[in-house]
């Protein structure tokens, strides 16, 4: 049996080394490039959708995650990470759930590529419930009326604004600013236009409206006028 064995591998080695040598040269230079697999790793984007209604998302997953990607040597140069994007679907999360897995399948690749590795496997991320809250207006005046001007009145409509976002976000003392009004060079009554200002960054208006009225009520000082029509 020994004899048989060392027979088989080494009679006529040199020939049988230069076969092997040949099977290799030939399927190197024989098989097409597109059956040769590589793999390459980089980093890709990570995009959150589908996020359900009245919640919102308030401590984000990180932006950016890494994988490894396996295609044929082809076409494994023409994949980056400008198109290849990891998609966390939300529509089944929850305000109590923190942690969320990512697999392959989240990956949108090219045709003929895989991905073989996903970095990391899991993120956190918070969610909240939705409130919304109707908002005093409060408006922003800048600047003094000149000599003999007395600011009579400031009526502001709407007064309120319905406002929405994450229930630690928003309180309800909070107050919507206008845009600056300038009234230094206003010498009658006048009514302004002014864009909302939202008291937090991460809060939004419920709905479109993003401009209130300003009704600037300018009275002059009859006391004034008196001591100067008598000099």
């Amino acid at each position: 049996m020994r004899k048989l064995v060392r027979n088989i591998f080494l009679r006529n080695w040199g020939l049988k080394l230069f076969s092997l040598i040949l099977a290799i040269f030939l399927w190197l230079t024989l098989i097409p490039e597109e059956k040769m697999f590589q793999e390459k790793s980089f980093t890709i984007t990570l995009e959150p959708y589908n996020i359900p209604a009245e919640v919102e998302l308030v401590e984000k997953p990180p932006d950016k995650i890494d994988v490894t990607i396996r295609a044929s040597k082809s076409r494994i140069d023409h994949i980056t990470s400008a198109n290849v994007v990891a998609k966390l679907d939300l529509k089944n999360a929850s305000v109590i759930q923190e942690e969320y897995p990512l697999n392959e399948t989240m990956i949108s690749l090219p045709p003929g590529a895989e991905v073989t590795k996903v970095s990391p496997n899991k993120v956190n991320l918070r969610l909240e419930n939705t409130r919304e809250v109707m908002l005093n207006v409060e408006p922003n005046i800048i600047g003094e009326l000149g000599e003999g001007l007395k600011l009579e009145k400031i009526e502001v409509s709407p007064s309120k604004v319905n406002v929405k976002g994450a229930e630690s976000k928003i309180k309800d003392e909070d107050k919507v600013r206008t845009s600056p009004i300038d009234i230094s060079s206003l010498t009658e009554s006048a009514e302004i236009e002014a864009d909302l200002i939202l008291p937090n960054p991460d809060l939004r208006l419920a709905n479109s409206q993003s401009k209130v009225r300003v009704n600037i009520i300018i009275q002059k000082e009859e006391g004034k006028e008196e001591k100067r029509g008598k000099k």
